[in-house]
C-alpha cells in the first residue's frame, strides 16, 4: 500500500509564520533597544525651554509616570510605567524639582531623577545687609517660593522660623546659598541661620581669654558693629579693640551705624547732631554698652575680629575716605584726625 506525501504546503505555511513572527520579535527588540537613547517628545509650554516636573516624596512609578506625561513628556503613562518599573530602578527615584531639556532620552532621564539631579538656583546673602536687605533679595529670587510673613519685622520674622534669639536680624550668615527651583524662602533662611550659629560657635570657641563679653549673641552684635564701620580687612581688628577698650572702661562706643539702625526707615541718608542725642535702644551716644541686637550680618572675619580684637592703645577712630580708618589715642589726636579726614572733606 503506497505511504502518503507529507502536507508541504502547510509546513511551507507554518514556516512563513514563524519566520514573520521572529522578524517582528526582532524589530521590537530593536525598537525597545533604541528608545531609551531616542529623545522624548517633549511638549513645551509658551515661552520655555523645558519641561518642568515636580515629583513628590513617596510617588509610585504610576504616579511619576503620570506626572512626566502631565508636566508634557508626550509618551503615553503606560509605556513611561512599564519603563520605570523595567529599569529595575522605580525605587531609586527621588523627589524634587526637575527640569527636562529638549534632547533628553528615556535613559538620561531615569539617571536624572536616580541621582536626584534637581532644578536648582542660588542666592546670594551679603555682608553689611540687614533683615530688610535680605528678605527684599529673597523675594526677588528666581524661582523661590515666598512664605515668608508680610513686611520684614525681625521679630516676626523670628518667630515664624523659630530662631531662640526672638530677633532675626545678623543671624543669618552671608553666603551664596543653593535651593532648588520652587522652593521656599523660609528653608533658605533656615539654611543661613544654621550657618551663622555654626560659624558664631566655631568664633566664640577661638575667643581671647579677657574678653568683656558674656556670650555668643554680644559677640555676634560686636561683630555687627564692626562689619558696618569698614570693609577694610586689615582694619577690623583694631576697630574690634576700640570698642573692646571702651566697653572695658565704661565709655560709649559712639558708633553711628548703631544709631542710623535705630532710626530706621526716619533715617534719609544725612546724620544730624540731632539724631546723635534723640535717646533710642540702639543710640550708643546716649547709651552705655552695646546695642540691644546686632544691626546686620556680620561675615566670618568680622566675627573673628570681634572674638580676637588687636591689644591696642586707641580709643577713638575715624573714617579716611579711602576705605581705611584712622586710629588715635586721645580725643585731641582724634579731633585733628576728623579735621584732616572728615571736615576738610
Amino acid at each position: 500500500m503506497p505511504r502518503a506525501q507529507p502536507h508541504r504546503p502547510q509546513a511551507s505555511r507554518r514556516s512563513r509564520w514563524v519566520m514573520a513572527l521572529a522578524a517582528l520579535v526582532l524589530v521590537v527588540a530593536t525598537v525597545l533597544a533604541m528608545w531609551p537613547h531616542r529623545p522624548l517628545p517633549l511638549r513645551l509650554a509658551p515661552g520655555a525651554a523645558v519641561v518642568d516636573v515636580d515629583i513628590a516624596p513617596g510617588m509610585a512609578a504610576g504616579a511619576i509616570a503620570q506626572a512626566l506625561h502631565d508636566a508634557g513628556v508626550e509618551v503615553p503613562v503606560t509605556v513611561l510605567q512599564l519603563w520605570l518599573r523595567w529599569s529595575g530602578r522605580a525605587r531609586e527615584l527621588k523627589a524634587g524639582a526637575y527640569e527636562i531639556a529638549p534632547g533628553t532620552t528615556p535613559a538620561q532621564l531615569l539617571d536624572k531623577l536616580v541621582r536626584g539631579e534637581q532644578a536648582l538656583r542660588r542666592v546670594t546673602l551679603v555682608e553689611g545687609w540687614t533683615v530688610r536687605d535680605v528678605v527684599r533679595t529673597l523675594r526677588r529670587a528666581e524661582d523661590l517660593v515666598d512664605d515668608l510673613p508680610p513686611g520684614d519685622d525681625p521679630v516676626t520674622l523670628a518667630h515664624v522660623l523659630g530662631l531662640p534669639s526672638g530677633h532675626a536680624e545678623g543671624w543669618f550668615f552671608p553666603d551664596t546659598y543653593i535651593y532648588p527651583k520652587r522652593g521656599r524662602a523660609s528653608a533658605v533662611l533656615r539654611q543661613a541661620s544654621a550657618a551663622m550659629q555654626e560659624r558664631l560657635t566655631a568664633a566664640w570657641a577661638q575667643r581671647a581669654p579677657d574678653l568683656p563679653l558674656r556670650s555668643p549673641d554680644e559677640a555676634l552684635i560686636l561683630a555687627s558693629l564692626i562689619e558696618k564701620e569698614t570693609g577694610h580687612d586689615a582694619d577690623r581688628a583694631l576697630i574690634a579693640g576700640v570698642f573692646v577698650n571702651r566697653l572695658r572702661i565704661g565709655m560709649r562706643l559712639q558708633t553711628d551705624p548703631s544709631v542710623i539702625y535705630g532710626l530706621g526707615e526716619a533715617f534719609d541718608g544725612n546724620l544730624r547732631r540731632r539724631d546723635l542725642i534723640a535717646d533710642t535702644p540702639y543710640n550708643t551716644y546716649t547709651r552705655a554698652g552695646l546695642p540691644p541686637t546686632p544691626i546686620a550680618m556680620p561675615g566670618w572675619a568680622s566675627l573673628l575680629a570681634a572674638v580676637q580684637p588687636a591689644r591696642t592703645p586707641a580709643l577713638y577712630f575715624v573714617a579716611r575716605g579711602d576705605g581705611t580708618s584712622a586710629f588715635s589715642r586721645t580725643l585731641d589726636e582724634h579731633n585733628r584726625a576728623v579735621r584732616r579726614y572728615q571736615l576738610q572733606r
